[in-house]
């Protein structure tokens, strides 16, 4: 069974957001960093050599693959702001169907960016609308919470 790469490091979030090339990423960088901390009230930490992640949780799928990831956590990627903050719904029951219905209203609202499975991608900040971004990042570790407890 493969193991699973991203895991914490001991890497400092602040010299790793510190040597981000573009400075609007990094400005952006500390933002989201922030904001994650006051949603979260956990301090950040490095997931791998690129991911600032808050908490952790342990999964486990049908196949036997198992693991732990941070709950709630972001990247400042060269290309984009990667957000990995848009849990999966679909596996739910009628409320993780109302929260996804919820999140779909909230992505209308919030302004330029992209989806993937679990990801946000923005490219800055400047794009977004701030409240929005913030509304659905609190989404996201709200269901994390309930879907993943302790």
């Amino acid at each position: 069974m493969a193991q699973t790469k991203t895991k914490p490091t001991q890497i400092s979030v602040e010299s790793f957001t510190d040597a981000v090339e573009n400075p609007t990423r990094a400005a952006d960088a500390r933002t989201v960093c922030a904001m994650m901390e006051r949603i979260t009230g956990h301090e950040p930490k490095m997931w791998g050599p690129s991911i600032i992640g808050y908490s952790s949780y342990h999964y486990k799928y049908d196949s036997g693959h198992e693991g732990t990831m941070c709950r709630l956590g972001f990247s400042p990627r060269k290309a984009q702001l990667v957000l990995y903050a848009l849990p999966d719904y679909m596996e739910g029951d009628e409320e993780a169907k109302r929260q996804a219905d919820g999140e779909a209203e909230l992505l209308l609202r919030l302004g330029k960016h992209k989806t993937g499975k679990c990801c946000l991608y923005i490219n800055k900040l400047a794009d977004v609308d701030m409240e929005v971004l913030e509304e659905l990042t609190t989404h996201a570790w709200d269901w994390m919470n309930r879907r993943y407890p302790n």
